[in-house]
């Protein structure tokens, strides 16, 4: 993407991600604007602190994806919006499937309209590869946000893509931060399961895989990054308790805490169905998209949507 005098708005903007590529569009390029919106007013106030020499690129607004018409207002004169915003960890959304299912999908959806109501260039959302056969309301919920931006990439002059990431080192929420903190309590460091795997990338993966993915968009496609193979999260803790200058069993230990709710021993990138494409960058691959009866996956959407706003109120 060529962002120079152009607009940028980013979903959930003060996560990890949105900061660092907010860092990358303001080292390299000369956007008109770039717009942080997020919920959260906290962070907002870290993040104005630490870009405060950009203040005249940088506009932050308070809002939730949730909130539509909020959405739309920030949405005008913007080229482009990157959506990151969604809650991420499988555990808070086993246990909260409604909010899991009120930020990922109809938040999505939200986006969606608002960039379609104000004429927005183009959205790339970020997915993840628990997305790919999911066995927790995350992943569905990520997966079900990728079928709308598909669905609706097929009908509108806005180009809508997803990105699928693995687990990006050093965001908030991954495990090297919390190992890091584990040990400085003295430990011990906590793994699920001894032989749980993960795909892993760097935060400047990430926004590059983003950038590219912008550039070579036409609009329905899932993009991955060939991320190599999967490590074992006991080997990182292994590795980082060594290079931390502790010897394992001695003065730090690993606990095995078991798989949580909906968690799996390992992660896909696709599925066999989906297939790989290349692209003209080696390592990133465009996904075959599935086909599926539109007419009734947005019917039955408007169902999940009526169910997740009647929750009972003793969930």
């Amino acid at each position: 993407m060529l962002l120079d005098d152009k607009s940028i708005l980013i979903t959930g903007g003060t996560g990890s991600f949105g900061k660092a590529f907010t860092k990358y569009v303001l080292d390299n390029y000369n956007p008109k604007k770039i717009i942080i919106y997020s919920r959260d007013e906290f962070t907002q106030f870290i993040m104005q602190n630490e870009f405060k020499q950009y203040a005249g690129k940088l506009r932050f607004f308070i809002g939730d994806v949730r909130d539509k018409e909020r959405l739309t207002r920030a949405f005008e004169g913007v080229d482009y919006v990157i959506h990151a915003a969604a809650l991420k960890q499988v555990p808070a959304c086993e246990y909260n499937p409604a909010e899991a299912i009120k930020t990922n999908i109809h938040g999505a959806q939200n986006v969606i309209d608002a960039a379609l109501d104000t004429g927005v260039k183009k959205v790339v959302a970020l997915s993840t590869d628990k997305a790919v056969n999911p066995t927790n309301i995350m992943g569905a919920s990520k997966r079900l946000c990728e079928m709308i931006i598909q669905t609706f990439s097929r009908y509108s002059k806005t180009e809508f893509v997803a990105v699928r990431f693995g687990n990006v080192l050093g965001s908030n929420g991954s495990v090297i931060p919390l190992f890091k903190k584990q040990m400085a309590a003295g430990g011990p460091v906590t793994v699920t399961h001894p032989d749980i795997i993960r795909f892993f990338m760097t935060i400047p993966e990430a926004v590059s895989l983003v950038m590219q993915a912008g550039a070579l968009a036409h609009g329905g496609e899932i993009f991955v990054l060939d991320m190599g193979e999967p490590v074992k999260i006991a080997d990182l803790a292994k590795n980082l308790i060594r290079l931390s200058g502790y010897t394992l069993g001695v003065d730090m230990n690993i606990e095995y805490t078991g798989l949580r709710p909906g968690e799996k021993l390992y992660e896909e990138i696709l599925t066999k169905e989906e297939g790989l494409q290349k692209t003209a960058n080696n390592l990133i691959y465009v996904g075959q998209p599935l086909e599926f009866d539109e007419v009734h996956f947005l019917s039955e959407l408007k169902k999940l949507e009526i169910a997740a706003s009647e929750e009972p109120r003793d969930v």
